[in-house]
């Protein structure tokens, strides 16, 4: 077993825990009694602790109590206890006093903080465990198969709100201001999924789902709210519960916003946690896509119920699946809830973004060993997400949703309560369909990459070959697998492309290789794509296989634009996605090409943004709504057409709303032109919100103004500490690929990193780094120098991938520069 794992002589069967939060002075007390099974007998009892600093210590055996002496390994995260005269197989208990510090780094036990309506800053204390922070809260076995049940107890302030996975069971007054605060015992969980909330919050009063109470805990104010991701809550529980054909497991479900959160949410079993704007929401004033992200990971984390709570992962190398299945779940169960959003055809966005990282020589196989923490949280990537989703939706399409559907329930009931492996899940698939799922789904987790299909047409049949896509060019001989799903205009045929080509005889026209664009891979025909015949997800994938392949240098960079007019009157807004992922690259690798990238914007997008004009019509679609969106940024800020400035800056002065799509295009086309005035003026709106979506909108925005005044302002604000970190990453990713002044942002970045790694959530560093795939050779010759000498172990491998994503950037600007 690894050094890094702990060793299995003793397990823990349920964990007593009492906490006590000092909100005042960022502190908290705790007592841990852990009963324990001695499966060998041995001299040591090896469990995770970190940043704490440990009392007393006392085994129980047989019912004698003895002293227990505790080292301390900080390196490793553990405490060694040596029982005088060792421990022999059988019933233990481990009772131990500890204390903590409420960190500010949002992980482990930490504060989060809210102003109140007088003005007031006040703290939260609350929790995030996953991968390997429970130890930072309490001393524990910190390994998702070292399941236990869980007995918490919380001592808070009289009139503070208390939640933890379980019920509250009672809370009582300790005539001192406190209450003692006990919740019902936990059924058996990984540590990483123990929660506990305390502060000036409130709570819905709880909707009955089918038995299961459900609450949102939330901030004094937005109570008005809370009922759209209720609704979705009720939904999304009912319907997961009836596709796993399993109850909801918990007993109850609490949602709870924070203001501060480094993730987007957290499964907790009973005690999800989310960021605010994930979760609180105002469906008047938020537009499709901000509605779409709520409704998506709200039924992201109950979906974890299930798959990830109830069965877990045996080891952090299996966190793919978890998040790759809650990542396919969600999109199901939102597309059963609202299936005028096309969810799918949304989700090709996603899916774009896995591929191209996928497209790099830097790219990493779904799963592979973790061994460090660092491992662990380098984990949760596009790659573990989006690519495990797409290839869990392509598995499904091709075995056929009914038997994918029976596949899992025969996996989650042959482990309910336990943990697993990829080959568990594949025994219960070929068990279903007959099919060689595990044969079949080898080198699609265990390889990097992805292949092109290509098809040569000729007297009605198909040639299929197969080979992996990359941007250098570069073919190591990958095969895969491939369930290749053809479309004609007769019907679907399928076929599974290995290493050999396969001469297909078609019944019909060919219209697509990839039915549905629910493969993930490429796909290049020798025949013009006719799309009056394709589906809009299919026309957007066409679009997003042609821009790859002019990333790979296939075809001529400056011909993306004529390319593009075939689809100038695409009324789809996956479509129009797919095309200005092209133009935005461009316009961003090339800035002094910025006039005929603006002319052949403008030529693309003025007969749909004419169509469309600025008012809504009561009969549109939200797709169509925000299409409308999408565009005005575009014609507003890559075209600069000035009667769209205009009309924003005349909306931005009245105050016009018409439609929270349109709301959101004139923030970003006025902060894209805007002066300082306006900047101030932004700010307020900032500060002045009356949702999160609003915010963020406007903290997003100050990120866009031109000025290196305005650049600087920003700056100097994320160190002062005056942007909340769980926001500051994201603004600073966003200055490095500014139009005007990424190599004052790179040259900051640089000055502040030390204090970017000290003040920042760990797992936020790599991905602020995306900005540097902006950078060109022009702005700083050392980029990758510097980076060689400033590793990030949490994200070394997303690290690598922005590196060399940078290069990708940095030759498609020659090339342009040569057209």
């Amino acid at each position: 077993m690894s050094e890094h794992r702990l060793p299995r002589h003793v397990l823990p069967r349920h964990y007593t825990l009492e906490l006590v939060p000092d909100l005042a002075d960022h502190t908290f007390a705790g007592t841990v009694a852990i009963d324990l099974d001695v499966v060998e007998a041995t001299d040591r009892i090896v469990l995770n602790a970190a940043e704490l600093l440990i009392g007393e210590a006392s085994i129980i055996v047989a019912g004698e109590r003895s002293a227990i002496p505790v080292s301390v390994d900080e390196a490793a995260e553990r405490l060694v206890l040596t029982p005088a005269n060792g421990l022999r197989p059988g019933r233990a208990r481990l009772e131990m006093a500890f204390t903590g510090e409420l960190n500010d780094r949002l992980r482990g036990f930490y504060r989060s903080t809210l102003v109140d309506a007088d003005g007031t800053e006040r703290t939260i204390a609350t929790t995030q465990f996953q991968s390997t922070d429970a130890r930072r809260a309490f001393p524990c076995f910190d390994e998702p198969d070292m399941k236990a049940s869980f007995g918490v107890t919380l001592v808070v302030p009289e009139d503070l709100l208390a939640v933890s996975n379980g019920a509250e069971v009672s809370r009582a007054s300790l005539d001192n201001g406190t209450d003692r605060v006990v919740f019902a015992d936990t059924i058996a969980l990984s540590t990483y999924l123990v929660a506990f909330v305390v502060g000036p919050l409130e709570a819905t009063d709880p909707i009955d789902v089918d038995g299961v109470p459900v609450r949102i805990i939330h901030r004094p104010g937005r109570a008005d709210q809370t009922a759209f991701a209720l609704e979705v809550a009720a939904h999304s529980l009912r319907w997961l519960a009836d596709w796993y054909g399993i109850e909801v497991p918990g007993g109850k479900v609490d949602l709870v916003a924070l203001p501060d959160f480094a993730f987007g949410a957290m499964e907790n079993l009973g005690c999800i946690t989310f960021r605010e704007v994930l979760l609180l929401v105002d469906p008047a004033s938020a537009d499709q896509r901000e509605l779409e992200s709520v409704a998506a990971v709200v039924s992201h984390e109950l979906a974890h119920l299930w798959f990830g709570d109830l069965v877990t992962m045996r080891w952090w190398n299996g966190i793919w699946l978890n998040e790759a299945f809650a990542t396919f779940m969600e999109m199901k169960a939102v597309e059963a809830w609202r299936p005028e959003w096309d969810v799918w055809a949304g989700f090709g966005a996603a899916r774009a973004a896995a591929l191209d990282i996928d497209a790099l020589a830097s790219t990493r196989p779904i799963e592979y060993p973790v061994v460090t923490p660092a491992d662990a949280e380098s984990m949760f990537d596009l790659l573990t997400y989006e690519k495990g989703a797409g290839v869990v939706r392509m598995l499904e399409q091709f075995l056929g949703e009914e038997v994918f559907r029976d596949g899992v329930r025969r996996y989650l009931s042959a482990h309910l309560g336990g943990n697993t492996d990829n080959e568990d899940l594949w025994t219960a698939l070929e068990e279903a369909s007959d099919q060689p799922v595990g044969d079949l789904m080898h080198a699609w987790i265990f390889q990097g990459g992805f292949p092109v299909v290509e098809g040569t047409v000729e007297d009605g049949t198909c040639t299929l070959v197969q080979r992996r896509f990359r941007y250098d060019g570069m073919d190591d001989d990958g095969q895969w697998q491939v369930p290749v799903r053809i479309r004609t205009t007769a019907g679907e045929q399928r076929v599974l492309l290995g290493n050999s080509p396969i001469v297909l005889a078609l019944e019909g026209t060919l219209v697509t290789l990839n039915a549905g664009a629910d493969g993930f891979y490429r796909s290049e025909l020798d025949v013009a794509p006719d799309p009056e015949r394709l589906t809009a997800i299919e026309r957007a994938m066409t679009v997003d296989d042609r821009w790859a392949a002019t990333l790979g240098a296939t075809h001529d960079p400056a011909s993306f634009a004529g390319f593009a007019n075939a689809w100038r009157n695409d009324p789809d807004l996956a479509v129009w996605q797919a095309v200005l992922r092209g133009l935005y690259t461009i316009d961003l690798v090339a800035p002094l090409r910025h006039p005929t990238t603006a002319t052949e914007a403008a030529g693309l997008l003025g007969g749909m943004v004419e169509r469309l004009g600025w008012e809504p019509s009561d009969a549109e679609s939200d797709r169509t709504r925000q299409l409308r969106g999408i565009l005005l940024v575009a014609a507003g800020t890559l075209a600069d057409d000035p009667d769209i400035i205009g009309e924003a800056r005349r909306r931005w002065s009245s105050r016009t709303s018409t439609d929270p799509a349109v709301d959101g295009a004139v923030v970003a086309i006025v902060a894209s032109h805007g002066d300082a005035a306006d900047r101030s003026e932004c700010r307020h709106r900032f500060e002045d919100s009356a949702t999160s979506q609003q915010e963020q909108r406007h903290l997003r925005a100050l990120a866009l103004f031109p000025g290196i005044t305005e650049v600087e302002v920003l700056l100097g604000e994320i160190h002062q500490g005056t942007i909340r970190t769980q926001d500051a990453p994201f603004l600073i990713r966003s200055l490095l690929a500014h139009p005007r002044h990424r190599a004052t942002a790179w040259r900051n970045l640089v000055d502040r990193w030390e204090d970017l790694n000290d003040r920042l959530p760990s797992n936020s560093i790599a991905r602020m780094l995306e900005g540097i795939r902006a950078l060109g050779a022009d702005v700083d010759p050392d980029v990758d120098r510097f980076l060689d000498d400033h590793p990030v172990p949490q994200g070394a491998l997303m690290v690598a991938q922005h590196r060399e994503r940078r290069h990708v950037n940095i030759d498609l600007a020659a090339r342009l520069d040569q057209a």
